[in-house]
């Protein structure tokens, strides 16, 4: 028997993920990105590289543990991640937050002022790929 999925859940599946191929963000430019938290997330993620196996910066809130898990991924091996607890942001709200890369570091800029800083580990100077996967609908999204 074949399960039919509702339209509202295939709406949901298709928002679950966000993809772009050529990105172009380069060393100094900054990625501006708004979008809606779902109200019943238990987290989401932005992934920048230049595939989903090659990722120099991913950046995932997690509101079942109330912290900000920053890695990187290479050949589809994660690294080792970081935790940040400041988690200004909450389930079903709107938020902006700016990714800066610079040559050394992503620093990205939430809601409240605060900065995450991740070390670009891979000292990429371009990045092609982004996604956003998990509860956050991307509004949104301006290269600087």
């Amino acid at each position: 028997m074949v399960q039919s999925s509702s339209p509202l859940e295939s709406l949901r599946k298709a928002q679950e993920k966000f993809e772009i191929f050529n990105l172009g963000l380069k060393t100094g430019h900054s990625l501006k990105i708004k979008g809606k938290i779902s109200d019943d997330t238990d987290n989401f993620s932005i992934n920048l590289g230049c595939k989903s196996s090659d990722l120099a910066f991913h950046f995932n809130p997690r509101f079942n543990e109330s912290v900000i898990v920053c890695n990187s991924k290479c050949s589809n091996a994660w690294e080792t991640e970081h935790r940040d607890d400041h988690l200004c942001f909450s389930r079903g709200s709107t938020i902006k937050i700016v990714i800066e890369m610079l040559e050394d570091k992503f620093q990205v800029r939430l809601p409240d002022g605060h900065a995450v800083e991740f070390p670009n580990r891979h000292s990429y100077s371009k990045i092609s790929y982004m996604s956003v996967k998990g509860g956050f609908r991307v509004v949104s999204f301006k290269l600087d």
